[in-house]
C-alpha cells in the first residue's frame, strides 16, 4: 500500500530538473501513505516524471523500493496495492527461464516480469490483488493507468494543454502548477444525492477518476488526443455469465464453496513480512473473517473495534464477545462527540473532496486505532453488496409486492393521508400505544418512518424509482445545485444493468459498480491510508465475486434474512446468540449531534449570507430541512451532512 503520482510531458518541453521537482513534490503530498520510502524517476527526453512513496509490507529491503524498472529495461513502474498470487506467478515465471533472477520478493518485481513475459493487459487479467499503477513503457512511449477489478485503490488524473498529471490522491494534484481548482457542478449534483462523487468525475473539473477494472493507455505523442479506459474485465459480464450458468447445488454445498474460496483469500492475504489485525463489528462479516483468520493462524489474532456510547450506535459489546469466543487480542475505543468533532476538520484533507458518509469518521478512528499496533487489517468490506446485506436488496420488491396491484390514485391517496398527519403527531400516537406494538412493527413506529413508507407506498409500481428513493437525498425538491447542467443520477446506471434474475440482482450489482468503489472502498483506503494502514478485503477476491453471482438468490435473502449463506457459514464457527441481531451498521448519531454539539458547527457552515456568497448551493430548501431538523419534526441528517461536508471541504480547498 502505497502512494503514486506524476506527470507526462507529451512535448518534452520540461526540463529534467523541473520534472524532477514537480515529481517530487506531487509525491511528497503523498507522504502519509507511504511514510517508509520514497522515490522519483525521470526520462527528460520523454516528458515523463514518476514518484513515489513507499508503506513496506513485503519485503522491507531495499529490493522493492520504488519507482522500480523491469529487468529489460522497457518497463518503469511505480504501484499501489498487493498482488496476493504473487508467489504463484513468480514460481510459474522462474523455472521456464521466462524472468531473469529476481532481485528480492517483492510483488512488484513479479509485476514487472509479468508484463515483459505477457504484455500489459494479459499481465493484469492475471494479477489477484487490489492495485492502482502507472507503467511506463519507453519502448512503445506510452504510459499505462490502471486500476484493479472492483476499485479497492484509487487513481485520479486529468490533463491540461498538454501535460497529463496522475495520483493516488487529489492533494498530489493540486501540487502540480497547472492545476485548476474549478468545482464541478456536475459531480456536485450526485454527490449531495448519494453521498458520494461517483467515477468518473472528481469535484475538479479537470480531474477524473480511472473507473475501477480499467486501464488507460496514453501515447507521448501531443497530436494524439486522450484516450476513453479500456475494461479488461467486466462485473456485467460476469454477472450475466452467473445468471446463465447458476450454481446447481445445494446451499449446503455453496456454503461449502464459499467457505473454501474465503478460506483461500484469507490465507493469502495474512501473508505480510509486517504485524497484521483485523477490523472486528461483531457482526456477520467481520466476525467470519476474524474466524477463518484465526483459524489460520498459531497465536491470538489482534482485533480492532471503534464505536460511539449513544444507544443504538455502539456494536463494541458484540464485537468483544465474538473476540472473546474465537481467542482474538481485542482491544476498542470509545469515542466522544468532541472527540468526533476534532476528527470531523481533517475530513477534507483526508478525502480531498466532499465525503457525505458519516461512518467516515468512526472508520478514521478504527483505523487510528489499528495502526497503533499493526501495519495491515483484514476487514468484511464487500460481503454486503455480493450477499444481499443492505434493505434495499430486498425492500422495494417487498413493497412491490404487497401493494403496487393497489390502483395509483388510490395508493397516492393513502400516501398523502399518512403525509398528511405532522411527525409530532405520528410520534405522539405510536407513543401511546407503543407497549402493545408488535416488536416486528417497532422499529416502523415514528412519524419520519411513516413520512418515508408513504414515499415508498406512492411509487409502490416502480421498482426503480423505490431503488432510487432508498438510495439517494434530496429527493422531491429539484436540483439544488445551482448552475448545474445536468441532474445525474444512478438512474441511467441502472437502466443500462443486465436483465438479471431478480431485481434484488440488479439492485446489489449496481451497488458493486457504484457504492462500492466509489464510497465504501473509497471511505475505507483514505481513513487507512491516513495513518498509514494497508487493509485487506478477502470478499473482494474477484473469484469469489465471480462465485457469489451464479448463486441462487434465496441463498443469499431467505424468509427477510440477509446473506443467508454467510450466517449459515459462520454459524460453523461462533454461536448464532452472538452474531444474529437487527443490523446496526457502522455509523455514528449524526441527527442527534446536529440538534446538540455540531449545532454551532453547522449553522455557521450553513448561513444564509454564506450560501448566497458562494453560490453552489440553493440556501431555501436548505434552511428548511435544517429548522425542520433541529425542531424534531423530521430527520434530514443525512441530507444536511451531505451539504455539510461540501461547506466543509469548500472552506478548505
Amino acid at each position: 500500500m502505497c502512494g503514486l503520482a506524476g506527470l507526462l510531458d507529451r512535448t518534452a518541453g520540461t526540463s529534467g530538473e523541473e520534472l524532477r521537482t514537480i515529481a517530487g513534490r506531487m509525491a511528497q503530498a503523498l507522504a502519509h501513505r507511504g511514510p517508509d520510502d520514497r522515490g522519483v524517476w525521470t526520462e527528460p527526453r520523454a516528458g515523463i516524471a514518476l514518484g513515489f512513496r513507499r508503506l513496506a509490507i513485503v519485503d522491507l529491503s531495499m529490493a522493492g523500493h520504488q519507482p522500480m524498472p523491469s529487468a529489460s529495461g522497457r518497463y518503469v513502474l511505480v504501484f499501489n496495492g498487493e498482488i496476493y498470487n504473487h508467489q504463484e506467478l513468480r514460481a510459474h515465471l522462474q523455472p521456464a527461464s521466462r524472468a531473469p533472477k529476481f532481485r528480492g520478493t517483492s510483488d512488484t518485481e513479479v509485476m514487472l516480469a509479468a508484463f515483459d513475459r505477457w504484455g500489459v493487459i494479459d499481465a493484469v487479467r492475471r494479477f489477484r490483488g487490489m492495485f492502482a499503477f502507472a507503467l511506463w513503457d519507453s519502448q512503445d512511449r506510452v504510459l499505462h493507468l490502471a486500476r484493479d477489478r472492483v476499485g479497492e485503490k484509487p487513481l485520479y488524473y486529468g490533463m491540461v494543454g498538454d501535460t497529463v498529471f496522475f495520483a493516488s490522491e487529489l492533494q498530489a494534484l493540486k501540487v502540480h502548477p497547472l492545476f485548476s481548482r474549478d468545482v464541478c457542478r456536475e459531480a456536485l449534483v450526485p454527490y449531495l444525492r448519494h453521498g458520494y462523487v461517483p467515477a468518473p468525475y472528481s469535484i475538479y473539473k479537470a480531474v477524473h477518476k480511472l473507473p475501477a477494472a480499467t486501464i488507460l493507455s496514453i501515447k507521448s505523442d501531443p497530436t494524439e488526443s486522450l484516450p476513453c479506459p479500456v475494461t479488461y474485465w467486466s462485473m456485467k459480464e460476469h454477472a450475466t455469465a452467473g445468471m446463465h450458468e447458476p450454481f446447481s447445488g445445494s446451499e449446503d454445498d455453496a456454503i461449502e464453496q464459499v467457505e473454501d474460496l474465503l478460506r483461500d483469500a484469507v490465507r493469502e492475504q495474512m501473508i505480510a513480512d509486517v504485524p497484521l489485525g483485523a477490523f472486528l463489528s461483531g457482526g456477520i462479516d467481520s466476525s467470519t473473517v476474524v474466524a477463518l483468520m484465526q483459524r489460520e493462524s498459531k497465536r491470538p489474532i489482534q482485533t480492532f473495534t471503534a464505536g460511539v456510547s449513544e444507544a443504538g450506535f455502539n456494536e463494541s459489546g458484540y464485537a468483544r464477545a465474538v473476540a472473546n469466543f474465537l481467542g482474538t487480542r481485542h482491544t476498542d475505543l470509545q469515542f466522544t462527540p468532541s472527540e468526533a468533532m476534532a476528527g470531523i476538520g481533517r475530513l477534507p484533507s483526508i478525502y480531498g473532496e466532499p465525503f457525505g458518509d458519516p461512518s467516515a469518521i468512526p472508520t478514521c478512528s478504527v483505523a487510528r486505532l489499528a495502526r497503533s499496533a499493526v501495519k495491515v487489517a483484514l476487514s468484511g468490506d464487500g460481503a454486503d453488496e455480493l450477499f444481499g446485506g443492505y434493505a434495499w436488496h430486498s425492500n422495494p420488491s417487498r413493497v412491490h409486492g404487497r401493494v403496487a396491484w393497489i390502483p395509483r390514485r388510490i395508493r397516492a391517496a393513502v400516501a398523502n393521508a399518512m403525509e398528511g398527519v405532522s411527525t409530532g403527531v405520528w410520534d405522539g400516537a405510536f407513543a401511546a400505544v407503543r407497549p402493545v406494538i408488535p416488536s416486528g412493527v417497532k422499529r416502523l413506529a415514528s412519524g419520519d418512518k411513516m413520512h418515508q413508507i408513504a414515499v415508498l407506498v406512492r411509487l409502490a409500481d416502480s421498482e426503480l424509482e423505490l431503488l432510487r428513493v432508498l438510495n439517494s437525498k434530496w429527493n422531491g425538491t429539484g436540483c439544488i445545485v445551482l448552475g448545474a447542467r445536468s441532474q445525474d443520477t444512478l438512474d441511467e446506471t441502472f437502466e443500462r444493468l443486465p436483465r438479471l434474475r431478480t431485481f434484488p440482482e440488479r439492485a446489489m450489482l449496481l451497488d458493486l459498480l457504484k457504492y462500492l468503489p466509489d464510497n465504501h472502498m473509497a471511505k475505507v483506503d483514505r481513513a487507512s491510508m491516513a495513518v498509514g494502514l494497508e487493509t485487506r478485503a478477502p470478499f473482494l477476491d474477484h473469484r469469489l465475486v465471480e462465485f457469489a453471482f451464479r448463486l441462487p438468490l434465496t441463498y443469499k435473502i431467505r424468509n427477510g434474512s440477509t446473506k443467508d449463506v454467510l450466517r449459515r457459514l459462520l454459524h460453523r464457527y461462533v454461536p448464532p446468540r452472538l452474531v444474529e441481531r437487527k443490523k446496526i451498521g457502522f455509523t455514528v448519531p449524526i441527527g442527534i449531534w446536529l440538534r446538540g454539539p455540531l449545532r454551532e458547527w453547522a449553522e455557521a457552515l450553513i448561513d444564509e449570507r454564506g450560501l448566497r456568497r458562494e453560490g453552489y448551493l440553493d440556501h431555501v430548501p436548505i434552511r428548511r430541512k435544517w429548522t425542520e431538523h433541529l425542531a424534531g419534526s423530521r430527520d434530514w441528517s443525512l441530507d444536511l451532512w451531505r451539504v455539510l461536508m461540501f461547506q466543509e471541504w469548500l472552506t478548505a480547498h
